[in-house]
């Protein structure tokens, strides 16, 4: 690779990852955003969602959790609640987790003070099955 952009994700427990990069797609609060070396400096809310990078040009995926991303025109820095590779994501307890969300907001209504709460753990839920089965 000639040129490479740096990327590191950083989860309140850990460095989850730091290497070199060829592209990497962010999840944003506006929607999602592609960066390549000699992007415009960025900041950015980044949403619970799929985050992918190409490296050695091959595709990797993670599910992220809301956070905030700031990008130069060489480095992406991702502070975010989590990130889990899919190869790490189990996608039968993230299925479980999807189906006691969707049980739970069918219990409850818009105006009850744990709809955002459930609402977030069903998002979440789908977004691991999403990227789990990119493998």
């Amino acid at each position: 690779m000639a040129e490479e952009l740096m990327l590191e994700i950083v989860t309140p427990e850990e460095l989850a990852f730091s290497d070199k990069v060829e592209e990497v797609t962010v999840p944003g609060s506006e929607g999602e955003f592609g960066v390549l070396i000699g992007h415009v400096p960025l900041l950015s809310a980044v949403n619970f969602g799929e985050l992918n990078y190409t490296q050695n040009n091959k595709k990797n995926y993670l599910a992220i959790g809301t956070g905030y991303a700031e990008v130069t025109d060489i480095k992406v820095t991702l502070l975010v609640e989590s990130a889990v590779p899919a190869d790490e994501i189990d996608a039968e307890e993230a299925r479980r987790e999807k189906d006691e969300a969707e049980a739970e907001l069918s219990k409850i209504g818009k105006d009850d003070p744990d709809f955002q709460k459930v609402s977030d753990a069903l998002t979440r839920a789908e977004v691991k099955l999403k990227v789990a089965e990119k493998l």
